[in-house]
């Protein structure tokens, strides 16, 4: 069993909104920097947004800052990313990824986590 799964993902018409999940497995997620990424068919894969565990500072990439909001939900033991105003350049494999939070000060938008979900699949389409 993968220790992170993702979930909310789908089909939404350009301008929706969907809101993607995270749970792990067998760990509280409060204690774990969190990264989301996104990788379209053809490039690289990209950070979308990090959250880190301690000092909480969140980054976000440029091309969703304003539209895409990471957040934590510590009762659930969830993270979440609420994606708003949705457009095609979406269009991608998302995954959420999790960082031991004695590695680094700060959470990072680079590939360097240490554990991965699965990926789900946003599709923005008319």
């Amino acid at each position: 069993q993968l220790p992170l799964v993702e979930s909310g993902g789908g089909l939404v018409q350009p301008g929706g909104s969907l809101r993607l999940s995270c749970a792990p497995s067998g760990t509280l997620l409060g204690f774990y920097t969190i990264g989301w990424f996104r990788q379209a068919p053809g490039k690289e894969r990209e950070g979308v947004s990090c959250s880190h565990a301690i000092n909480r500072n969140t980054y976000y990439a440029d091309s969703v800052k304003g539209r895409f909001t990471i957040s934590r939900d510590d009762a659930a033991n969830t993270v979440y990313l609420q994606m708003n105003s949705l457009n095609s350049e979406d269009t991608a494999v998302y995954y959420c990824a999790v960082m031991d939070t004695r590695r680094t000060q700060q959470c990072s938008l680079e590939p360097v986590y240490d554990v991965w979900g699965q990926g789900i699949q946003v599709t923005v389409s008319s």
